[in-house]
């Protein structure tokens, strides 16, 4: 089992057992996290969400609310993820042919990252997608959840390629 290295890094502690990284000794700074993923869908669903909509109502509207809020409860879902001060959250919903693709940027002046936040952002619009469109398409597939880009903290910035 891999041990905590000096680093810090590892969520293990010298005997294997998991525990919150402690980062009060880190350096409060601006951190941005960007991550996307998108839900395949049917061309019906596409032809209503682009047309008249779905009946249990605005799905795009849903996702976004529903996105935000996972966002927010990232540390109630995820077991060592700390609780952090939020400073801002946007996410777009968009409809191309071949589904929805969500993405998500998060802000915070704190101690740690906002990765999972983004992630779990995405994460929850694409499943609000799905549970407003399964009755139409029991099909629908969410993909490509990821991180895009960060910023901020001891490892700067980092940006898919």
């Amino acid at each position: 089992m891999k041990q905590s290295d000096e680093n810090g890094f590892s969520h293990l502690d010298k005997s294997g057992q998991a525990h919150m990284v402690d980062v009060s000794q880190r350096e409060i700074t601006t951190r941005t996290a960007q991550a996307s993923g998108k839900v395949l869908l049917s061309s019906e669903v596409i032809g209503l969400l682009r047309g008249t909509g779905v009946p249990k109502g605005d799905v795009l509207a849903a996702a976004r609310i529903a996105g935000i809020m996972g966002a927010k409860r990232t540390v109630d879902l995820i077991p060592l993820c700390h609780p952090i001060a939020i400073s801002g959250i946007s996410l777009d919903a968009t409809v191309f042919d071949d589904g929805v693709e969500i993405t998500a940027h998060v802000k915070t002046t704190d101690r740690t990252g906002v990765e999972m936040e983004a992630l779990t952002a995405v994460s929850v619009a694409a499943l609000t997608v799905i549970d407003m469109v399964k009755s139409i398409d029991p099909s629908a597939t969410i993909t490509n959840v990821r991180v895009d880009a960060k910023d901020g903290g001891r490892n700067g910035a980092w940006k898919r390629q």
